[in-house]
This record gives structure tokens, sequence and C-alpha cells, in this order.
């Protein structure tokens, strides 16, 4: 699942190229009062909890507000790539893969080992698969096609565009591919994003613990009679296997 975290290495840079978004005239941006209610609303028993007081920052010489947007769509992105990487590490961790070639050819005892065994030109298909994910999703003259504006600017936090502007037809989108929510109101898809958030949030939680627990076996309490198979590569070092930029 090394793989989720070159997801989110990437996200942090691109997020960077917000300044190229020129902002609208009717914006909605979340100000720390908002945040403050929203925690609320996601835990009423924890609320608003920020010690290191992010919330109150002005990241890279910009406004509050706007970082307020970064700050939310982070959270949102990351929970989303957590829990594709927790549902994935059970699947791996069972042993399930597609029956058919590459993948019936490729064993190994851990989903961690699973990265270090798939070939170098698989992986550059990951990396450069999430690359254009977030070109796609920072890209201004694409949010502004579809109505919307980036993040930062007052947009959507966790909007992610269609592929309509694309010159080759896709069939499906990546956000709501079967269009269930298209319909939804408002209030259905404000209770669906908090849902996601806090679901996100515990999945964050959820990888982090099997990572510990295969590589520390016993490190994380209540993991031990799982079984979580055993990994003793570094998984701090995701490309160390087979993997080179030259």
């Amino acid at each position: 699942m090394e793989d989720m975290c070159v997801l989110k290495s990437v996200s942090s840079v691109a997020a960077l190229s917000y300044n190229a978004v020129a902002p609208r005239a009717s914006v909605s941006m979340m100000d720390k009062a908002g945040l403050e209610a929203q925690a609320k609303a996601l835990n009423p028993v924890v609320g608003f909890y920020d010690p290191l007081n992010l919330s109150g920052g002005e990241f890279w010489g910009d406004s509050n507000e706007a970082t307020i947007g970064f700050l939310r769509e982070a959270e949102i992105k990351h929970g989303r790539v957590a829990m594709a990487g927790f549902v994935g590490f059970i699947v791996h961790a069972n042993g399930i893969k597609f029956p058919w070639a590459p993948f019936n050819s490729i064993s190994a005892d851990s989903p961690q080992a699973l990265w270090d065994a798939i070939p170098e030109a698989a992986k550059w298909q990951i990396i450069l698969t999430i690359g254009f994910f977030e070109f796609w999703r920072e890209n201004s003259y694409i949010l502004s096609s579809e109505g919307e504006s980036h993040y930062m600017r007052g947009g959507k936090p966790g909007y992610f565009p269609t592929f309509d502007q694309l010159p080759h037809p896709v069939p499906f989108n990546l956000f709501d591919p079967f269009g269930f929510s298209k319909n939804a109101s408002p209030e259905k898809k404000a209770k669906g994003l908090l849902a996601e958030v806090n679901n996100g949030r515990l999945a964050q939680i959820g990888l982090m613990g099997f990572l510990s627990e295969s590589q520390v076996p016993g490190s994380v309490p209540g993991l031990a009679s799982v079984n979580i198979p055993a990994y003793s590569g570094d998984i701090m070092a995701p490309f160390d296997a087979n993997f080179h930029l030259f």
C-alpha cells in the first residue's frame, strides 16, 4: 500500500498550484467559526480539536479562509486515499488478486511485499495516473468549465471534476461514476460529506495500525490476534525495491 503514500506526497505538491486560479465574484469560503461548527457536527464529543492552530494560519501568505479551504481539501483527499488503502490492505493481505496474467504470477506474503514485487513499469503507471488525477483536480480551466472554483478560492473541498473535457471519451467519472448522488438534496450531500470525513479519519488510523502491526508485531493493541502479515522491508522507503528514477 506504499503507493497510497505516493498519492499523499503528490497531492501536497500539486495543491501549491492554486495561484493560477482566479477568484470568482460570488464564492462561499468557510472561516474558522464555520470550521468549529463543522467539527461539532462531525463529532459532538470531541468537537473542535486543533492543537497546532493550523486553522488560524495563513499558508503561503494567503488568507485564513484560503488556508482553511486547503486544510479541508487535504483531509478529504487523504481520507479517501486511506479508505482505499484500508480496503486494499485487507484484500491483498488475504491473497485476493485477479486470476489472469500478469497478476496470477505475482506472489507476496504481505501487501507491502506485493508492491515490491510488481514490475517497475507498473509502479510508473500508478504514479503517472495519480499525477494526472492531481493535474485534473487542480486545473483552473477544467474547474471553470464546470462552474467551479479552486478550493482555496471558494470552491468545494473534495470536488473532483468530470472527464467531459477529455478529447477521448471516458465511460465513467472518478467521482460518483454511476450518478447515485446526482439528484440528491443539498442536505443529503452535506450529511454524506460528514460521514465521508469521519470514515476517512477512521481509515487513516486503521491503515497506519495495519502498517505498524505488520512492521512490529504486537505493537498495536487488538491486532496481535488478527494475524496481520509481517513485513521485513522498509515501509518508509517504498521505492527501494526494483524502482529507479534514471
